[in-house]
């Protein structure tokens, strides 16, 4: 049992238990499910059903923790409801699509009245009556409206409540924290400080600017009626990260999860170190078990994720502000005259200053390569005994491009699939549906990105109309080349005698002879940065520069071009791991603010399942 483990036994192990007369847990006693274990699944659903509460027990029935006496942590917050909480969503979608995520995304709007404490399950009632009880007496002396003034930093952007206001919530929060203390025997402390709703959270200080402009989109007098909510989260998890599972898992060997789209997993960073690349160790929210699921079939998710809401008490007041929107400010966005509450969205809002075509950087990785699917000896399974090629299976090309040099070469440049031709050829049907105007293309000069792109600017209809840049310094880190050499590329005049409408003026910024074996890190970091540097310079013309690249080519050339530092190697590498076939990446140029801003890609991303080989005759005609 881990250190931190045994010290949450200690802390309850030797509680004295008390007797809940609730009517749910009656039923599931009658149901003939242990007390500490019935009131466990009640408080892990909120005591809201006997329906939800046996959901979670059959959930559980193999959770190895399912005795264990920890209880839940509780927190009391105040929650904006109405417009107003539309119009910090909308905040909260912008800034995450412009700034990127910070802290702030991790939790909901609210403003923190009861900070986490511990109550047993059997006393969680009590806090249910106590909040009712003590919200009914400040129900009169409660605010009709809270007034929020904006506060920015380098590291913190929010509004604070000050004045009398800000007494009424603190004496609230004094009340339930002093009954909750003496009723349910909690230790719990009201926040005393400034009380605050955080808009946004240790983000980087280049984005402070465009932030605060948000912000200012943002309404505070809008119609709000308040709510003060009870929440509960998993102590045990309280340091871990979040994943949601995008596919189904089911486990290949004993140690693996099974885990459904939509699972969410708790994940502890410091036991990843000793685990199989491309791989998590983490425990399953809704099933409490544990065990190994492959990386990429998740995706980061919220810490309030995985919260529970148990009990809210909605302040009701009389102000004209829940009836009638009151005279709003108006704010100038372009030197024109705009009000807020006119935009259902701070995104419609910011609609306006996007009316122009920008230049944007859309950065794309090639289509599923045949050795993706067929391995590392896939040469080997497609050439004939003197040698000629021939098509195996039907997702392997029809036939290869011409070359000069041996045949060989192709497993260090081994080329797309038929799915990866078709991926690449519906992206560019996508592009075309969406009116996206590109004006420049560059690939890699690997066989795959190079065929990706032709593919793309056929479904855009654009090929022989924009040539393809073959530029060097756009091949990945050469560092994961297994051969741990440079592979030898087919030559422009090759490309061309394919048939691929190659650029035969573009004379690359890189060299091949540049590229050199098993380069650091920092050096890969450094040849991207200045490859985007170059062809963002290059390429003036408004409209989409394409650059078809590699996994890593989505981080290393998009983050120096928003102004974001390198990522640590080893997150890069697991970061990689999880960009798929066409993945893709939009950066937009702000020139009058001399910037560029990751937004949404014009498309969709494209999913599928695997298709394993088959063989009728081992799978049908064989017992």
């Amino acid at each position: 049992m881990a250190v931190a483990e045994a010290q949450l036994y200690a802390k309850v192990s030797n509680k004295p238990r008390s007797r809940s007369t609730s009517a749910l847990l009656d039923s599931l006693l009658a149901k003939g499910f242990p007390a500490h274990i019935a009131q466990k699944a009640l408080v892990a659903t909120g005591q809201k059903t006997i329906e939800d509460a046996a959901k979670w027990l059959h959930s559980h029935c193999n959770d190895p923790s399912l005795d264990d006496p920890i209880p839940q942590e509780y927190a009391l917050y105040l929650c904006p409801t109405g417009r107003l909480h539309s119009r910090l969503q909308d905040f909260w979608k912008e800034s995450k699509r412009q700034c990127g995520k910070n802290r702030a995304h991790e939790v909901f709007p609210h403003i923190t009245l009861c900070d986490f404490f511990t109550c047993e399950d059997q006393k969680v009632e009590l806090l249910y009556d106590i909040l009712k009880r003590v919200g009914d007496s400040f129900s009169q002396s409660f605010p009709p409206s809270i007034s929020l003034t904006l506060h920015a930093s380098p590291s913190y952007l929010g509004f604070f409540i000050d004045g009398s206001q800000a007494n009424i919530l603190k004496d609230f929060a004094v009340a339930f924290s002093s009954q909750a203390s003496a009723l349910a025997d909690c230790h719990v402390k009201p926040s005393l400080k400034q009380f605050h709703l955080t808009l946004a959270h240790k983000f980087y200080p280049h984005h402070q600017k465009t932030l605060e402009q948000l912000a200012k989109c943002i309404n505070p007098r809008e119609p709000c009626q308040w709510v003060a909510a009870l929440y509960s989260r998993d102590m045990r998890f309280v340091h871990y990260q979040r994943l949601r599972a995008l596919f189904q898992y089911k486990p290949q060997n004993i140690d693996e999860l099974m885990i459904n789209a939509g699972d969410l997993i708790y994940v502890d960073p410091t036991h990843q170190c000793d685990v199989s690349e491309g791989w998590v160790i983490g425990t399953s929210h809704r099933t409490g078990c544990r065990g190994f699921i492959p990386e990429n079939y998740t995706e980061r998710a919220h810490e309030a994720d995985t919260w529970v809401k148990h009990r809210e008490y909605v302040f009701v007041t009389a102000s004209k502000s829940f009836t009638l929107a009151e005279k709003e400010p108006t704010v100038k966005l372009n030197g024109e005259a705009h009000n807020p509450s006119m935009s259902r969205s701070v995104t419609n809002v910011l609609s306006l200053q996007n009316a122009a075509l920008r230049r944007g950087v859309l950065v794309m990785c090639h289509g599923e390569r045949v050795d993706q699917v067929f391995g590392k000896s896939w040469l080997q399974q497609c050439l004939t005994g003197d040698g000629k090629y021939y098509r195996a299976d039907l997702n392997f090309p029809s036939s290869l491009p011409k070359r000069r040099d041996s045949m060989k070469q192709f497993e260090c440049d081994p080329p797309l699939s038929c799915c990866g031709i078709f991926q690449s050829r519906l992206i560019g049907e996508a592009l075309l549906d969406q009116d996206v105007t590109v004006s420049y293309v560059y690939s890699s000069p690997a066989l795959r990105c190079v065929q990706t792109a032709q593919h793309v600017l056929q479904g855009l209809r654009l090929n022989q109309k924009v040539k393809i840049r073959v530029e060097p310094g756009l091949f990945e880190w050469t560092r994961w080349e297994a051969s741990k050499v440079i592979p030898n590329f087919m030559t422009v005049a090759e490309m061309v005698e394919t048939s691929y409408d190659i650029d035969t003026n573009y004379r690359g910024n890189f060299p091949l002879s540049s590229l050199v074996p098993s380069e650091s890190y920092e050096d890969y970091v450094s040849r991207s940065s200045a490859v985007i540097k170059h062809i963002i310079t290059a390429c003036l013309s408004k409209g989409v520069i394409l650059i078809v690249g590699h996994g890593s080519s989505l981080a290393s050339l998009t983050r120096p071009l928003t102004g974001l530092p390198s990522r640590d190697s080893g997150d890069f590498a697991q970061m990689v791991q999880k960009i798929p076939s066409l993945g893709m990446c939009l950066c937009e140029e702000l020139k009058e603010e001399n910037k560029w801003q990751m937004v949404n890609p014009p498309v969709k991303t494209l999913t599928h399942g695997a298709n394993a080989a088959f063989n009728w005759r081992s799978t049908i005609m064989e017992d």
